[in-house]
């Protein structure tokens, strides 16, 4: 009887040990996609109105998007926070952007290194509530992927430029799905939390690194010059 009661006892401080985890790691992804959008704002000369909106879209759009395609209340208009921490973020950043130090940043790759922390933490937490919600497995992994690169695409298309995801090659929206397929088959036989939760996350950052140090990536479509319509059409 005794170690009934410690055995679950134990699995409940497992849970709330793995609760607080998910809230700690949900703010540090948080502030990882705030930086981005707040560097890109600099880049493309925004002032801090454009870097505080910039931040708070790539740092919540992923779960709007995801909590839209479940069905459920958006997160953050219940409770605002996590919009807050990216305001903050975007403030803090704009000194160090107006010091001309974003060079720096960009040396240490720290905005990647940051990037690809929030993505892993945010197609876990996505996939994870869309399997909780009752989403079939590859609805799942959509809502999942959806979280992890939803901000970045919208980061993108307000800077008026091509979603970086579509185009450059590396292994960023597949290092997603590679990460969401591996929760679910991780939660599918019905291992530990802790292992379904560390190891998708861990999967979706050694892909970025290794994208980011080794140039791994995925082929590019390779665009047709108009000479080459005109040769084929003659052809």
């Amino acid at each position: 009887m005794n170690q009934l009661l410690t055995s679950v006892a134990t699995d409940e401080l497992l849970a709330s040990a793995l609760g607080t985890l998910r809230i700690v790691l949900e703010y540090l992804g948080t502030v990882a996609f705030a930086v981005s959008g707040a560097v890109a704002a600099s880049r493309r000369r925004m002032d801090l109105v454009g870097a505080v909106v910039l931040a708070s879209l790539v740092a919540v759009g992923g779960g709007t998007m995801r909590d839209l395609l479940l069905r459920q209340p958006v997160f953050w208009i219940e409770n605002p926070t996590l919009v807050l921490v990216a305001v903050a973020t975007a403030l803090a950043i704009a000194p160090v952007a107006r010091r001309r130090d974003i060079g720096a940043l960009a040396r240490h790759r720290i905005v990647e290194y940051s990037d690809a922390a929030g993505l892993a933490i945010f197609v876990v937490i996505g996939t994870g509530i869309a399997l909780d919600a009752g989403a079939s497995p590859v609805a799942a992994m959509i809502v999942g992927v959806a979280n992890g690169v939803g901000g970045g695409i919208l980061r993108d298309l307000f800077a008026a430029q091509v979603p970086e995801v579509f185009w450059n090659g590396q292994l960023y929206a597949t290092a997603a799905l590679a990460g969401a397929v591996a929760l679910w088959a991780l939660w599918a036989l019905r291992l530990p939390a802790e292992v379904v939760f560390w190891v998708p996350l861990l999967v979706i950052v050694l892909l970025r690194v290794l994208s980011l140090t080794r140039g791994w990536g995925v082929p590019s479509v390779a665009v047709v010059q108009k000479r080459e319509l005109q040769t084929e059409s003659h052809a």
